[in-house]
């Protein structure tokens, strides 16, 4: 009796779970004060009332692998550039770990500085 393994089956794991695991990775990183969410999720949470966990994240998957642009606001003091090192780092290990698909790209686009207020 011969079997043989045909198993052509795979895991298809959507943008935004991916989207999602970039933001959590991003928010937990000291010196983010946010994630800048666009037109689109603004929309999503004035008409239907939800917020959308990924919000200010875009992941795109191709054949290569995974490119994800992430929209931040930091935190007043921050050095940028370290920061948006970390964040690439996070994002990549996150993702990597959690689809076990290659991460080609993190773009980090910071939108803003979150200034404490004087109490």
């Amino acid at each position: 009796m011969n079997s043989q393994n045909n198993d052509s089956s795979s895991i298809k794991v959507s943008d935004e779970v991916i989207a999602v695991c970039a933001a959590n990775a991003t928010l937990r990183t000291r010196g983010v004060a946010d994630v800048a969410g666009g037109i689109s999720d603004l929309l999503t949470k004035n008409f239907l009332g939800k917020e959308n966990a990924s919000r200010g994240i875009k992941a795109s998957q191709n054949d290569d692998g995974i490119t994800i642009d992430a929209n931040i606001i930091v935190d007043y003091g921050t050095r940028i550039p370290e920061l948006a090192w970390e964040i690439q780092e996070n994002i990549r290990d996150e993702v990597e770990e959690m689809t076990g698909s290659k991460v080609l790209a993190v773009n980090i686009n910071v939108q803003g500085v979150e200034i404490p207020s004087e109490e």
